[in-house]
């Protein structure tokens, strides 16, 4: 057998077509984890906050349920708007007289969203206690964080604004 010969080989099954996804596709998933990832960083973080002063207020000091949980989720959102401008959005928009206004006018709806599903948790569901209490502000806060992001990063912090264009 001449070693130049080549044998033929086995047929072999004809490959699947594979449809690449565009390398755009790629980088938009990358950008938008890493925004998840840093929305996550602050917010864990206001979250802490949340439950350090919601149980400081509740437990030590014996303020009401209802006092207790918009306090200290009003500290988290004072919290939280230094984390986003200067974390986690830093690369948007330069701050704007409208980027705070829309900052705290949609987190005080964060507020009341999470103020009405603690009061549903603790009140209407009877989750009092330590762990009860606990967990209706988790639960509340999860849900309320939800709307949060959606609308931090759709208005807030937006993309691509014009320079000088509401600059303040």
């Amino acid at each position: 057998m001449n070693l130049s010969e080549q044998l033929p080989q086995a047929a072999r099954p004809a490959a699947e077509t594979v449809v690449p996804v565009p390398a755009p596709v790629f980088a938009r998933f990358g950008r938008l984890a890493v925004e998840v990832a840093k929305f996550g960083v602050v917010g864990g973080s206001g979250v802490a906050v949340n439950f350090l002063v919601f149980n400081f207020l509740l437990h030590a000091l014996r303020w009401a349920p209802m006092t207790a949980t918009v306090l200290a989720s009003v500290v988290a959102m004072g919290t939280n708007y230094l984390g986003f401008r200067f974390f986690a959005y830093r690369d948007r928009a330069s701050r704007t007289r409208q980027q705070i206004v829309l900052f705290f006018a949609f987190s005080g709806i964060g507020v009341v969203m999470e103020s009405a599903l603690f009061y549903i948790g603790y009140h209407g569901l009877g989750m009092s206690g330590a762990l009860g209490s606990n967990l209706a502000k988790a639960l509340s806060i999860v849900l309320a964080s939800a709307f949060r992001f959606l609308v931090y990063r759709t208005w807030v912090f937006q993309h691509g604004t014009k320079p000088g264009a509401g600059a303040r």
